[in-house]
């Protein structure tokens, strides 16, 4: 049975979107088009599907320029990076970050010279924050 998707993922192709977005700024339809990295070219109104979806959904706002709306990201790439892998460790780790470094570890995604800069960067919380792990 397939899983029904939350409203806080992005699809691939939405996700090629945002990051339009959010390199390049503000941009209408036809901007957005030329700027994707698909090959072939996705055709216009595809790309305008895509960007209402994305408006419907709360991802990005717009503003009528003349006679066509320009696009913003509604929602920063950090956040959206931070959603994800929430999702991420609830899905495929039971919740459990601990689980998901593991894993980094195990997988060899993680050099020593990046442990080491992770064992800093936990070092330098706070003891509060620290705790509530």
């Amino acid at each position: 049975m397939a899983r029904k998707r939350t409203r806080r993922e992005f699809t691939p192709l939405e996700l090629e979107i945002m990051n339009v977005l959010w390199s390049a700024g503000p941009a209408n339809v036809a901007a957005v088009q030329e700027a994707l990295p698909t090959d072939p070219p996705l055709a216009y109104t595809t790309v305008q599907t895509m960007l209402n979806i994305l408006h419907r959904k709360g991802k990005v706002k717009r503003v009528l320029k003349g006679r066509a709306y320009e696009y913003a990201p509604a929602v920063s790439r950090e956040r959206a990076a931070r959603t994800a892998v929430r999702d991420v460790i609830d899905r495929l780790f039971g919740g459990s970050a601990e689980s998901l470094v593991m894993s980094l570890i195990e997988q060899r995604q993680l050099t020593p010279e990046k442990l080491a800069k992770l064992n800093r960067l936990v070092a330098a919380l706070p003891e509060k924050e620290t705790a509530k792990g």
